[in-house]
């Protein structure tokens, strides 16, 4: 049995993170910033963990990632570090840049940091493919240079080079994941289109798209992503995947447009989406998706939910969880 920590806990993937662990066997603990559950317009929403009903067989800390100290003694008695939570927000952190490099880039530092004093024995930083930028030649691989321009794109591949270090300077066991778009039941992160869209179809809301629905983008259901972070965890065991990054994703994009067609089939709420712009929002990258080749091969791990299926499970979802549906602007 794993001593596990999950940063970001109450959030999405980390809960079902959180869940798989819980269901092998596993003892965790989730680091959280203070009211993690505090929506933006102030009042509070359940979290993910009580949306999955197992937040009372976590123990809860809440820290800040900025505070070196706190972070350290959160460790007490852990072997295991998913390092999950940040500021995940493009449009955040274009507005701001500063707190945006502090949680993510000295927030990791102090999670890796405090992971080598504390003798971690395995540590999986969660990364993004938004970390390579935009790039002419697609699927992203692993070997490609880290070119991001934007604030949050930049926050991300300065903390995955900073994670990757920790291995070859200290020789701290940490593997990076760099995952395509994750979406499934329980993303109550509104800004992002799969939980929107479902949410606002499902509420007979017309989702209005700030793009002309052309994008393409790669896409993961979240249990998909929960086997690929379990998977690198019995890499870093057998070794070779210290120090290295590896990508997962639904293996061909999709645009916006496609996915959004597909909620309204799946939903069959007779609701359609409203396109209100041109290409890409300002900050965003238009074509995105990511080679899982090197994953593959080195654990067997491999996509089982194809797109249909996972939009399907998260209609379901939002359907059985009205509670969790974004509030009405």
């Amino acid at each position: 049995m794993s001593s596990a920590l999950v940063t970001g806990g109450h959030g999405f993937a980390a809960s079902w993170l959180i869940k798989a662990l819980l269901e092998r066997g596993d003892r965790v603990r989730s680091l959280d910033r203070p009211d993690p559950r505090l929506g933006d317009t102030g009042s509070v929403r359940p979290s993910a963990l009580e949306l999955h009903g197992i937040a009372a067989e976590v123990e809860t800390i809440e820290v800040d990632l900025r505070d070196a100290e706190g972070v350290e003694a959160s460790l007490a008695d852990v072997d295991t570090v998913f390092h999950l939570a940040a500021q995940t927000i493009v449009g955040t952190a274009r507005a701001a840049p500063r707190e945006t490099f502090e949680v993510n880039v000295l927030g990791t530092w102090n999670v890796l940091e405090a992971c080598r004093e504390k003798g971690v024995k395995r540590v999986v930083f969660a990364s993004s493919d938004k970390a390579y930028g935009a790039s002419d030649e697609l699927p992203y691989r692993e070997d490609f240079p880290l070119r991001a321009s934007n604030p949050y794109d930049a926050s991300k591949a300065a903390a995955d080079i900073l994670a990757r270090s920790y291995w070859h300077s200290y020789g701290l066991p940490v593997a990076v994941s760099r995952f395509a778009n994750l979406y499934g039941g329980g993303d109550l992160n509104f800004t992002r289109l799969v939980p929107e869209a479902v949410s606002a179809t499902l509420d007979g809301r017309a989702p209005v798209i700030r793009s002309d629905g052309t994008p393409e983008r790669d896409f993961l259901y979240v249990e998909d992503a929960v086997a690929a972070y379990l998977a690198l965890l019995e890499a870093l065991d057998a070794g070779p995947a210290r120090g290295e990054a590896f990508n997962a994703g639904g293996d061909e994009p999709h645009s916006v447009a496609e996915v959004l067609g597909l909620i309204a089939e799946i939903a069959g709420t007779g609701v359609e989406p409203r396109f209100e712009g041109e290409g890409s929002l300002d900050g965003e990258i238009d074509r995105q998706y990511v080679d899982s080749s090197k994953l593959r091969e080195m654990t067997g791990w491999q996509p089982a939910v194809d797109l249909n299926e996972g939009i399907r499970r998260t209609i379901e979802w939002y359907r059985e969880h009205p509670e969790s549906r974004s509030p009405v602007p």
